[in-house]
């Protein structure tokens, strides 16, 4: 009796999620008119997707320093989820003329294969001589060889994930991307902002601080100089005597 129950259960979980991925493809179907018009306007902001980068918790630990030189020139980047949702999507990133490589765009794409097992495959990168940042990034991790690293997303820069897709189950960048930056990226470039309302409101409220510790002292003070008037007075009425 309790298999028939989990098998009905089961039965109605499975049309469940057919009717929520119904509901999931209209709403891309609808957002996306939304999300066009969002990119136009990123696009006339310097440096934005940039700055989101570097200030989202996880994302900023894979860029390094010379891969924010090269990023500064992404203008506009799209996660375009398949007609079967479940069955994968794709990042694609949008960058001006720049220094280090030739392509105006660059696509990683993750799907499953006929298995039902996750692969990706990233468009080639063609990089300007001296400037392949992959390689600078194989020549620092040669040098540190050895040095214990405590996350595997950390051992990674940007461009090596990208061109990397030896092992898509464990590529979290790329799901971090798709359901954390790219539904609202506005939250990440307006970090700084906040931080610095922050440190101002903390400032005033030092400052507050100091002023109420400086009137309390006065206060103290002249409330000692109160005191010792009568002992001052006492002490001559004894020399006349």
């Amino acid at each position: 009796e309790i298999d028939t129950c989990q098998n009905e259960i089961d039965a109605l979980n499975e049309k469940a999620s057919e009717e929520i991925l119904k509901v999931e493809q209209k709403y891309n179907k609808l957002r996306k008119p939304f999300f066009d018009k969002r990119n136009d306007i990123i696009s006339r902001i310097p440096k934005f997707w940039l700055t989101a980068f570097i200030n989202h918790p996880q994302l900023s630990t894979i860029i390094e320093e010379d891969e924010e030189d090269a990023l500064k020139h992404l203008n506009k980047l799209e996660v375009q989820e398949y007609e079967d949702i479940k069955s994968g999507f794709k990042i694609k990133f949008f960058f001006e003329a720049n220094a280090y490589f030739e392509n105006e765009s660059l696509v990683k794409e993750y799907q499953l294969d006929s298995k039902g097992d996750p692969t990706s495959v990233s468009s080639e990168i063609k990089w300007k001589d001296g400037y392949d940042l992959t390689a600078r990034a194989a020549q620092r991790a040669a040098v540190a060889k050895g040095a214990q690293r405590k996350r595997k997303l950390e051992t990674r820069t940007f461009f090596t994930w990208y061109t990397d897709n030896e092992d898509p189950s464990n590529d979290d960048v790329g799901e971090i991307i798709k359901d954390d930056l790219w539904p609202n990226p506005l939250q990440y470039f307006l970090v700084p902002d906040l931080e610095v309302d922050v440190e101002e409101e903390e400032e005033e409220m030092e400052d507050e601080e100091e002023g109420d510790n400086v009137v309390v002292c006065e206060e103290e003070d002249e409330a000692a100089e109160e005191d010792e008037e009568p002992e001052a007075e006492g002490d001559g009425d004894r020399e006349e005597k």
